[in-house]
């Protein structure tokens, strides 16, 4: 076992979960292959990564990440009002996710929150946004080369 903590620019190995605070569990890999990755990298939220410095290879911890450090707090004006006629005659339900392309041309999805025949209300906020969630690990391996 090594005693390699992770730091800024570490390489980890880790399997790990995602779960809401009543333990409705979001994403896991415990059950497939490891996740590894670089600090600093992308891959994963800074404030996860930052919840993982000072653990090791063989670390099992479960963290606690607020929103804050998560995923953000919900922001309203994320929240947009769209004509329905911009939906041409989709079938609508609150809850549905929907592709929408953003003012680059990337692809923003966004939540159908309510709709009536006039108007419908499209949350753009992230799904885990303003949710503290708990982030079990177990760290496989740490390298800082």
């Amino acid at each position: 076992m090594s005693t390699t903590m992770i730091g800024p620019g570490s390489t980890v190995t880790l399997h790990f979960s995602i779960k809401l605070e009543d333990g409705q569990l979001v994403d896991s890999n415990f059950d497939g292959k490891p996740a590894t990755f670089t600090v600093g990298d992308g891959n994963l939220l800074e404030g996860f990564e930052k919840a993982l410095f000072g653990l090791f290879e063989g670390s099992e911890q479960s963290l606690r990440i607020l929103p804050e450090h998560g995923f953000g707090q919900h922001n309203p004006s994320n929240i947009q009002v769209v004509p329905r006629k911009s939906f041409d005659d989709m079938a609508l339900e609150e809850g549905l996710m929907i592709s929408f392309a953003d003012a680059q041309g990337g692809e923003l999805p966004g939540v159908i929150a309510s709709f009536d025949n006039d108007k419908v209300r499209v949350d753009f906020n992230h799904p885990l946004a303003g949710k503290s969630l708990q982030f079990d690990v177990k760290i496989l391996s740490v390298s800082n080369s």
